[in-house]
């Protein structure tokens, strides 16, 4: 298998650490974004949609959208379980993931998309306020996230899950650009602070 990545993006980095909890091997290849490789013509050929990450299986076929290639790896390689075992445990993870795909990891590319230059793309459209709104919004997602850790080790559920590395992979790419975290936080903190140990999340 081979994974289409970009060591500075977020999304890509959920897969990387999705990928070394299971121990998977696979190719890397490194799309540079800022320097538009997602838009020439090879690897829109990859991917038409021009993201990362993507994983182009052993027959050609490529995955797209960083949940989808969890889905994948979690059937392929069922062992440690991101996605969770029972249809509870399935369902909450499934909830928190797309919590903290939308509130935290949105949140923080679009204020990056729209608040600071960017990728650096020529003519691509950006809206300041919609950008700091942004940022609000992945302030107000801490707050839940902390309030959800209280008395808990992980987001969802009793174990570490795919909705924890996305939560992680959101925060720390916050933090890289330029979104500082706001004071208090004592639960997500200690989360973050335990997420970050884990071998995974060097990846």
């Amino acid at each position: 298998m081979k994974l289409y990545d970009c060591k500075a993006a977020a999304n890509p980095r959920s897969i990387r650490m999705a990928l070394a909890e299971k121990a998977i091997d696979v190719e890397c290849v490194q799309i540079d974004l800022f320097k538009g490789e997602q838009h020439g013509e090879a690897f829109r050929k990859i991917n038409p949609f021009g993201s990362v990450p993507c994983l182009e299986l052993d027959d050609g076929a490529v995955i797209g959208e960083s949940a989808a290639i969890a889905r994948y790896l979690e059937a392929r390689q069922p062992q440690p379980r991101l996605l969770g075992s029972t249809p509870k445990e399935q369902a909450v993870i499934a909830m928190w993931q797309r919590r903290v795909e939308d509130g935290v990891l949105n949140a923080a590319t679009t204020f990056f998309h729209h608040a600071t230059s960017g990728l650096g793309e020529t003519g691509r459209y950006r809206n300041a306020d919609w950008g700091q709104a942004n940022k609000k919004r992945f302030v107000d997602a801490l707050g839940m996230l902390d309030r959800q850790l209280a008395g808990r080790a992980y987001v969802a559920g009793d174990g570490f899950s795919f909705a924890d590395i996305t939560a992680i992979c959101g925060i720390d790419f916050a933090k890289a650009v330029g979104i500082e975290l706001p004071d208090g936080l004592p639960n997500l903190k200690a989360w973050h602070a335990r997420i970050s140990s884990r071998p995974s999340a060097s990846a």
